[in-house]
């Protein structure tokens, strides 16, 4: 009874998120009524993190909410963390801080951290209408290692 593992990656503003919001509904649906247990790992760093949080916590409520996991993945304990710890902790299953950035600069961490979890993944969903930032790079480094891709703005 192995977990599925999903990583999600976009850029920080989404213009028009509409049909990408569809697709990524779609899309989680599917995971929460095909496998036995899936995690979703998310950051916090933008609008895509925010439409993806908002859509595994929808789809919860709607199918199933005994078979998945809503993980916030930080680089490091952001000050926003520190002081809504709490809150934090009620609207995220689990919580994890990455221990690979403990040590390199904060403009590192980030980079670190989204190929921390690209390696975990068993799929990658992104938002990806650019190629540049973070994360156009992180997606880049899912192609080399492999990872089965699904970007919601083609």
């Amino acid at each position: 009874m192995n977990i599925f593992t999903v990583a999600f990656f976009g850029h920080r503003y989404i213009v028009n998120p509409f049909q990408m919001e569809k697709r990524l509904d779609k899309i989680i649906e599917n995971l929460i009524k095909e496998k036995h247990k899936v995690e979703f790992l998310v950051g916090r760093n933008g609008d895509f993190d925010q439409y993806v949080s908002s859509a595994v916590i929808r789809s919860k409520r709607k199918y199933r909410d005994d078979n998945s996991f809503l993980v916030l993945i930080l680089p490091y304990a952001t000050a926003e963390y520190k002081n809504n710890v709490e809150s934090f902790e009620k609207y995220y299953d689990e919580i994890e801080i990455c221990q690979s950035c403990a040590d390199v600069h904060f403009k590192s961490a980030l980079k670190i951290r989204n190929r921390e979890m690209v390696d975990r993944a068993d799929l990658v969903v992104c938002f990806i209408d650019h190629e540049s930032g973070g994360a156009y790079q992180t997606i880049q480094y899912a192609k080399r290692q492999n990872k089965k891709i699904i970007n919601l703005a083609l």
